[in-house]
């Protein structure tokens, strides 16, 4: 598709809709090195796609944004994985350290009890967790200045709710499509960045398979 896209000239983006998420676009525009990325993406049994481990019908979303967050390349993973109802993995968690000195580590299910979908990110100098479903994002930042003696270290963070769009984020990546069809623009989500994630799903769920 990506070959196809470029012969013809056509405009090609991947739907990986939770990059137009208004808290996730407003995570990237926060974060510059993170250290460390946390993702739970929980659900009970869906009933559909699982013909397909967890990793390709669920996790691939939280790969494709950790990838876009980190731009480094990845030096080793560790991944485990379990079917419950189906014949593929319910439940997934991969470990991935990357060349820049950060670690994500990536939990899916479709075996919970509750729908949970969030990202927790750790810097040099914040904290920030999003909640996909709520579309809010929380920054905890040490406050500046030195803590007294016998104080409670916790009484010196200050948590800030950061405003985001809370347009449906199908319409915002529709939208984004035709400005990039109109405008010659390139996507949001690159048709590279839809293969990146691809491949990465690929080898989680073949290195749980394989057990090495």
């Amino acid at each position: 598709m990506i070959e196809k896209a470029k012969n013809k000239g056509c405009i090609l983006q991947v739907g990986h809709v939770e990059r137009f998420n208004g808290a996730v676009r407003a995570l990237f525009n926060l974060i510059e090195y993170p250290r460390f990325i946390e993702c739970h993406r929980l659900s009970p049994f869906p009933g559909r796609g699982t013909d397909v481990s967890v990793v390709h019908d669920l996790m691939i979303h939280d790969i494709d944004i950790v990838l876009a967050l980190t731009r480094s390349p990845i030096v080793s993973m560790d991944a485990v994985g379990v079917p419950v109802f189906s014949s593929s993995e319910d439940i997934a968690n991969a470990r991935l350290h990357f060349q820049s000195g950060c670690v994500a580590n990536l939990t899916a299910s479709r075996v919970s009890m509750d729908r949970l979908r969030k990202i927790r990110i750790f810097s040099e100098r914040e904290y920030v967790s999003t909640d996909y479903s709520s579309q809010s994002l929380l920054i905890y930042r040490k406050k500046p200045g030195e803590i007294p003696p016998d104080s409670n270290p916790m009484e010196f963070i200050e948590i800030t709710p950061i405003q985001v769009s809370n347009e449906e984020p199908l319409k915002t990546e529709l939208k984004a499509f035709v400005a990039s069809v109109e405008n010659g623009t390139p996507p949001e989500v690159t048709g590279e960045d839809g293969l990146r994630a691809l491949e990465l799903s690929t080898q989680i769920v073949e290195q749980i398979r394989s057990g090495k």
